[in-house]
């Protein structure tokens, strides 16, 4: 088992310390979500107005189809969770122009030795099923592993708040009402689709099970990996696996294309002849820094290349250049997978480090 990636990822990475033009604001980790304790008890108003706005919550509900009987047994037991407002305070995002900690400092603590044996091991254990996801949908075993980890460190740490309770306290509290109202509606058609009441712990925030879905992202997504006709993603890997394969796909995932790879680039490349004016709706403050699409082809003409020496087989694969700021500064072409690990977290950090972790458990 060769580590020596470690260094190597380390060295590259070290230099792009202090780069807030690589970040994005993203959710915070699992292991972050837990770390709160519950605060004194909520006072008479707002448990008031908690009620009556689930009496809200019910009639949406049921005109979007769910049962009164699961409305009955779910939202009559909840109960606004001071912790969990805390905490969705504590992890807004961060504003703009505030100094972000640095990128080296951050992948090395997403990417360590620990990790990437921990991924090798699962890529070991779950090889058969591993495989055939990839050969099914094109997403590469060592994405859905590196997500795995990333996630909940492979299944380890998944969060253990009461999802139900948390979106409704969300949902009450205002910030986000119409995000976290949806999801609430969401866990209450999971529970009349068959999904078991004790399962739905999670994060704070409301992701759960070890690819950390949301309940709608759940509804849509989440895909029987096993044959047993369930998507038990909280206890299920085949499960899991196939469903953050499924997710990667809708996000726009392509068969046969890296995710991204470092490159050279020339002192003579002019970067603002490339920029990127692309208008995105979705990871917008994550994408602000990479420069416009090109082939491989043309990047090649632009005299970059890549630091491992090996293009992709086909130069008609587009991808954007990112380089992080200092005096060694690293360029990093990014393709459109790339963007789709972006989907599922818009940060910058993570998807860095989602497929840097990969290339690690892979190699």
């Amino acid at each position: 088992m060769d580590f020596n990636i470690v260094q190597r990822l380390g060295n590259r990475l070290a230099i792009a310390a202090g780069t807030a033009a690589l970040l994005a604001c993203g959710s915070p980790s699992t292991a972050q979500r837990e770390i709160v304790q519950p605060l004194p008890g909520v006072d008479s108003q707002v448990s008031q107005g908690f009620r009556t706005y689930l009496d809200s919550v019910a009639a949406r509900a049921r005109r979007e189809g769910v049962s009164q009987r699961t409305i009955d047994a779910v939202l009559p037991g909840l109960s606004f969770d001071e912790s969990v407002a805390a905490l969705d305070r504590r992890f807004a995002p961060t504003p703009a122009g505030q100094a972000f900690p640095s990128f080296g400092a951050e992948m090395a603590k997403r990417i360590n030795a620990a990790k990437i044996r921990q991924g090798r091991q699962v890529y070991a254990d779950e090889a058969a099923r591993l495989v055939a996801i990839e050969q099914q949908t094109g997403v590469p075993a060592s994405i859905m592993v590196s997500i795995f980890g990333h996630e909940t460190s492979y299944g380890t740490i998944m969060g253990s708040t009461d999802l139900p309770r948390a979106l409704a306290t969300l949902a009450y509290e205002g910030r986000r009402r119409d995000l976290f109202e949806g999801e609430l509606v969401a866990v209450l058609k999971m529970v009349d689709m068959g999904v078991p009441r004790s399962v739905l712990r999670g994060s704070y925030a409301g992701a759960f099970g070890y690819p950390q879905f949301l309940p709608s992202v759940y509804i849509k997504l989440a895909k029987d990996g096993d044959g047993d006709g369930k998507a038990e993603i909280w206890s299920s890997r085949a499960d899991a696996f196939a469903s953050i394969a499924n997710y990667m796909l809708a996000a726009g995932w392509r068969r046969g294309e890296p995710w991204g790879f470092a490159v050279a680039v020339p002192s003579s490349l002019n970067v603002d002849a490339i920029a990127n004016r692309e208008q995105v709706r979705k990871c917008a403050r994550a994408v602000e820094r990479h420069s416009e699409f090109k082939t491989m082809r043309e990047w090649k003409a632009l005299g970059v290349y890549p630091a491992g020496g090996v293009w992709p087989a086909d130069d008609k694969v587009e991808a954007s250049l990112l380089i992080t700021p200092g005096l060694d500064a690293q360029g990093y072409l990014l393709t459109r997978n790339y963007r789709a690990i972006l989907d599922y977290n818009c940060s910058n950090y993570y998807a860095m480090s989602v497929g840097l972790l990969a290339d690690g458990v892979r190699n």
